[in-house]
């Protein structure tokens, strides 16, 4: 079976039931934080607006580890006018809220600009000769589906670091996964790709996540150019740039909970 028959999330009725492949670095039975964020995504890009509108911006509060279990997915509509629309999305566990997050849409009118003013990507592309796949060296359902190739640093070297990413297996069953859920499910690994301690010896896991964008991302390749900063009391921040193939369209942030194992 190919990646493209796999998928993180089937819907059966209400639920949407999480696969092994929604599963993170950190326990088996706890999912990545990009599987909900891609899944909160999905639920707001679903939600009718009054007018032609896009994402433009996403914060994920993690409550709880998010159990891979069957989730219930609940939106409503918080604002809603003729130039944003903001929408509430919550993921429920058995009746538990693990997942809250705050999605706010603006409208789209390309009438109101006569130039796009966003930088292009200086790094190197995911093409070319000596680029290959990399492994992430730990046991992490959801990264398997993922092929990541390294422009500067690497999974599990500690650092700044900047990969392309992209998402081969579908994260919902018999649906494409569209760019911003490409978007919100690589700019969870921020923690991962720049982490500044062992992993042997400290958990970082993400408390949330915040991504911005400048306009829609395109195409299946995303690339993540983050570091993370440790403040020295156990919080710490993750950061992130985002780019596709046409160039720089957002920007994540994540608040990190450090701990010695």
């Amino acid at each position: 079976m190919s990646l493209a028959d796999e998928w993180v999330f089937e819907p059966q009725g209400d639920l949407m039931v999480a696969s092994p492949f929604a599963s993170g670095p950190w326990n088996q039975t706890m999912q990545h934080g990009g599987a909900p964020s891609s899944l909160v995504v999905r639920a707001a890009e679903r939600v009718p607006a009054p007018s032609p509108m896009r994402i433009a911006r996403l914060t994920v509060d993690l409550m709880r580890p998010v159990p891979v279990a069957p989730l219930n997915v609940e939106t409503s509509i918080v604002r809603e006018g003729r130039k944003i629309q903001l929408i509430q999305v919550s993921l429920k566990a058995a009746g538990q809220e693990v997942v809250r997050a705050s999605v706010l849409k603006i409208r789209a009118d390309e009438t109101q600009a006569d130039e796009e003013h966003t930088p292009p990507v200086t790094l190197p592309g995911f093409e070319g000769e000596g680029v290959t796949d990399v492994a992430f060296g730990i046991n992490n359902g959801f990264a398997s589906g993922l092929t990541v190739r390294p422009v500067a640093g690497s999974m599990g070297q500690k650092g700044p670091a900047s990969q392309w990413f992209r998402m081969n297996r579908p994260i919902v069953k018999g649906e494409a996964t569209s760019p911003v859920m490409r978007a919100a499910l690589t700019a969870d690994f921020c923690n991962g790709v720049s982490n500044v301690v062992d992993f042997q010896d400290w958990t970082f896991l993400n408390a949330d996540l915040s991504v911005s964008f400048a306009r829609e991302p395109e195409g299946e390749w995303i690339l993540l150019d983050a570091e993370s900063w440790m403040g020295g009391d156990g919080a710490g921040l993750a950061m992130g740039r985002l780019a596709d193939r046409r160039g720089w369209f957002g920007r994540a942030v994540q608040c990190i909970v450090l701990e010695r194992r």
